[in-house]
């Protein structure tokens, strides 16, 4: 094939691989391992655009790469199949949820097979397979059957706290709880078995507790603190609420000093590791013990327990259940009207709210632990009841939103810093000394907090206390769509189901039910494959359930026995590289990481993190058009107007216009032609009786088709490549122009693969180009050995590419291989084994490509099978040196001489040199200055 014709060659390889299982992975335990792997995705029904790939691409080159290199590369994929959009859309339509996903899954892999992705197709797992939620079931459970010891610092069998109560109660239980017991063990042997279930159930790794929680009502389900948006949900933008209500959790918490220290054993970059290590929020403080009037103890924790003396006033969050004991008669009704008003705000919008101070005071007061004073308690929705313990001892000289509270409510500003006014703002800093603090005056900061943590520790009003911001993982979703819970209800107790698997049972329909209940409500007994007890569980799994663990999977997708043989699990061990969304840098990597600590506790596995080295791509962006509409109508009817200057300023709105009506798309001069604007209104009909208003001229819709040379002008702005602003490009309309081949490598182009870049269509008709140039120059191969030149630019090139595969710069590969091509066509090469050895370093990123042109060579094995060459040092080092010659210190010309040679041969060359001569003019030089490999300078 004289012509480079991609769509041919492409659709020849991606069968001939297919057909000889080219890219299947088999558990070869005698070579070394490399496991790469892609977040899992969703399988939406948009399918992929040409952003998704980005990540995609860097994995098959790098997986590509170490086959070649003699490694036994696994490199899956699959998808996260279950999940809140194919929900709502099953709400919509009445489609059933499998049925929706199992399209978008074809579609999904439809898109990827056209990019030729060396994926071991037949590891292919889905998260809505109940072949795969079987382990998340069984997972659930073994969650379940665990607690966390303190003292060993891991996971333990449930049954093991269940002896150590039968032997001595709680005596030298050390766990993590959600709330403290203290029995014997005859108290243990007296209780119901009820009642043992209520007290395991605070020890349970898996367990079932009330709690406030992000509820979505026109979703009907619970989101995560991540899925909402400025007390919105991510999803549709519904409103969010707080309510309390009882439900599954899982005690990660517990392993927040594990998840800190972990980051030390993994290669993830700087910024993500920080944001993991805000997320679990660690602090070293003290927990100080107030007392009420009436005897109530309110725990607060701090970490400035030198501002003892600067308390004014406690604040608790509103949920806090001390709030009921310790509000007085006159407040009861203020109280219970704040704390509804408090419901109403997500707790990232309590925390980020800057405006002005809200709270009430609940009639109650605290005694100070040392000074005895009466100090008021309030309660604000700044505080959260979900973190430390739901309280706070106000210091507004050393807080800032204490002050702003005391300043709001009128409360004192006690000064305990020595040379500060704090009449005006907080003290944050710790650059002075204390005063008006009692035995701590004339103290600095870090003395005195010695001083006061001695004194308080020693007669117990305070004890040393290290506190996390990260909270327990809500497990459960009051949505069909999901993995159903193992779970059944004897009354209220929860039981678990061990001996078979519970299917998802069909539903008539998948909203909640008429009082509020999960969409599983609607299942009739018969409906489910196991029905037990007085009613199963209702709610569902969260979408991380199947995506915590589904990296072990891939290493042994069809066993039925156990979620992965011990020896797979032992060879394919941890993920080498992984590679996906910034988005997923907190929540997604934090469950996946305690998932993977949870099983080491139980030798299930041999490591306890899950990826040794992780990856955020960039996100590629896309320009967005808007076409400008008036915010008031003319005679009723909708009026357009240009992008000009006057019109950006004024009332207008921006409505997002389709990528593909537009011309010149991607620039300041993006507009709509005649035809596109009737596009516009076909795709748009609530327009259908628009004006249009070109400078001073308008016109109706139907005078459209009377306009010549229309340009009506586009507001072009760069952004996310989203449906939202209908900006989307379908990556086999690339293929399509342009072959596979020349988008992955032009998406590799754009930038380095970690920072955000714009695309723009312009630039790939020059990747397009190498292409047809490439292939040119190698079908003009022949046996001639290689001249050293052409070796040297050869190993200059192994060497140069090896190294950015190595570093993951793809971008600077692609030019690499775009100079080397030029090169090589300067030098009239004609080399089959420089040709191959190209092909080889090129496979990675154009798989199709080089295959054909490998096939041309007269090889009958896939290019995958080749060696990776290796580069020659003898090669690379430079023999000849260009000599800059200088006539009284300017350079006039240069001269290619050997690196070898001395000082008296090189003058006696570029003497000979007939430059030399016209610049002399027939003067003897007074000197010659030779620097051997630097310069020469003739004096004159």
């Amino acid at each position: 094939m004289l012509e480079y014709k991609p769509e041919e060659i492409e659709k020849k390889w991606q069968k001939k691989w297919l057909k000889n299982k080219t890219y299947q992975t088999s558990n070869n335990y005698k070579l070394p391992k490399y496991y790469v792997l892609d977040m899992f995705p969703y399988p939406s029904g948009e399918g992929l655009h040409v952003g998704h790939p980005l990540g995609y691409i860097a994995t098959d080159i790098v997986s590509r790469y170490k086959k070649n290199l003699g490694f036994n590369v696994l490199h899956p994929m699959g998808y996260d199949s279950f999940g809140l959009p194919a929900e709502q859309y099953a709400i919509q339509t009445g489609k059933h949820p499998a049925l929706t996903t199992e399209i978008n899954i074809k579609r999904y892999r439809q898109q990827l097979d056209r990019l030729g992705f060396s994926y071991d197709w037949n590891r292919e797992i889905k998260t809505s397979d109940p072949k795969f939620y079987k382990w998340t079931q069984k997972f659930f459970i073994m969650m379940f059957n665990s607690w966390y010891d303190n003292k060993s610092n891991k996971a333990k069998k449930i049954t093991s706290l269940i002896e150590k109560f039968n032997q001595s109660g709680t005596k030298d239980v050390n766990a993590s709880v959600t709330k403290k017991h203290s029995f014997s063990s005859d108290d243990w042997k007296s209780f119901s078995e009820v009642k043992r279930e209520e007290v395991l159930m605070n020890y349970r790794i898996a367990y079932l507790s009330e709690g406030t929680v992000n509820w979505c009502p026109k979703l009907g389900t619970v989101l995560a603190n991540d899925e909402v948006k400025d007390g919105l949900s991510e999803r549709g933008g519904y409103v969010v609420e707080q309510k309390i209500m009882k439900q599954w959790s899982i005690r990660i918490s517990a392993y927040a000093e594990r998840l800190l220290k972990g980051l030390e054993q993994v290669e993830f970059s700087k910024s993500l590791k920080e944001q993991q290590r805000n997320w679990i929020g660690k602090s070293n403080g003290a927990t100080v013990t107030f007392k009420t009037q009436n005897n109530t103890d309110i725990h607060v924790f701090t970490t400035r327990l030198e501002t003892i003396f600067g308390v004014s006033f406690l604040v608790l969050a509103p949920e806090n259940k001390i709030v009921n004991k310790i509000t007085t008669e006159a407040f009861k009704s203020k109280v219970a009207l704040y704390k509804q008003e408090t419901l109403k705000k997500s707790e990232r919008q309590r925390l980020a709210d800057k405006t002005k101070p809200t709270g009430q005071f609940t009639g109650g007061y605290a005694i100070h632990p040392i000074t005895k004073k009466q100090i008021p308690v309030w309660i604000s929705d700044y505080v959260l009841n979900d973190y430390g313990t739901g309280s706070v001892m106000a210091v507004p000289a050393g807080d800032q939103r204490d002050h702003d509270f005391a300043k709001e409510f009128k409360l004192d500003i006690p000064e305990i810093f020595e040379n500060i006014d704090c009449s005006k703002s907080a003290y944050i800093e710790k650059n002075t000394n204390l005063k008006n603090s009692d035995f701590l005056n004339g103290l600095n900061i870090i003395k005195a907090a010695e001083e006061v943590n001695q004194r308080m520790f020693k007669d117990n009003t305070a004890a040393p206390k290290v506190n996390y911001k990260f909270r327990d993982a809500i497990f459960s979703r009051q949505r069909y769509w999901g993995e159903p819970f193992p779970v059944y209800y004897d009354g209220s107790t929860p039981k678990t189901i061990e001996q078979q698997q519970v299917l998802l049972p069909k539903i008539s329909k998948f909203l909640p039910t008429e009082d509020g209940q999960p969409p599983l409500a609607r299942a009739t007994e018969s409906s489910w494959n196991i029905f037990k007890g007085d009613r199963m569980e209702h709610n569902t799994m969260p979408g991380w359930a199947g995506s915590s663990w589904y990296f072990l999977r891939f290493m042994d997708p069809s066993n039925d026995k156990e979620f992965a043989a011990a020896e797979n699990l032992k060879y394919w061990n941890q993920v080498d590289l992984y590679v996906g969304g910034a988005e997923h840098a907190v929540g997604h990597l934090l469950y996946s990481r305690f998932w993977t600590k949870f099983l080491y506790d139980h030798e299930k596995i041999s490591f306890n993190e899950p990826f040794k080295k992780l990856v955020n791509q960039g996100m590629i962006g896309g320009p967005i058009h808007f076409i400008l509409l008036k915010k008031d109508k003319v005679n009723n009817q909708p009026v357009f107007v240009e992008n000009t200057l006057e019109n950006r300023e004024s009332s207008c709105i921006k409505i997002a216009c389709h990528i593909d009506f537009v011309s010149e798309g991607g620039t300041k001069t993006a507009h709509l032609n005649k035809k596109q604007l009737e596009s516009f209104i076909k795709w748009r009909p609530e327009y259908k009786n628009a004006i249009f208003k070109v400078k001073e001229t308008s016109f109706t819709v139907k005078e459209i088709s009377a306009k010549e040379n229309l340009k009506f002008k586009l507001v072009t702005e760069q952004g996310k490549m989203s449906k939202r602003y209908f900006n989307t490009i379908d990556p086999e309309k690339i293929c399509d122009e342009f072959g596979a081949d020349t988008l992955r490598c032009y998406e590799m182009f754009l930038g380095p693969i970690t920072e955000h870049k714009p695309w723009n269509i312009n630039g790939i008709s020059g990747v397009y180009n190498y292409f047809k140039k490439t292939w040119k120059l190698i079908h003009g191969f022949t046996d001639k050995a290689a001249s050293q030149e052409e070796l040297k630019l050869l190993h200059k090139t192994i060497k140069k590419i090896t190294e950015d595969i190595d570093n993951l710069s793809f971008n600077t590969a692609i030019s690499t291989f775009m100079i080397t091509t030029n090169e090589l066509i300067k030098l009239k090469t004609t080399s089959k084994k420089v040709f191959k050895d190209l092909l080889v370093l090129l496979s990675p990123f154009a798989p199709h490509f080089t295959e054909e042109l490998w096939e041309t060579l007269g090889s009958t094995e896939s290019i995958t099978k080749a060696p990776w060459p290796k580069y020659n040092e003898k090669y690379l080092v430079e023999t000849n040196y260009s000599y800059p010659v200088s006539f009284n210190g300017k350079m006039r010309f240069k001269i290619q001489l050997g690196l070898d040679l001395d000082k008296e041969t090189i003058e006696a060359k570029v003497l000979k040199d007939p430059r030399t001569g016209g610049y002399l003019d027939s003067k003897t030089p007074k000197k010659v200055i030779v620097v051997p490999g630097k310069i020469v300078n003739i004096v004159i």
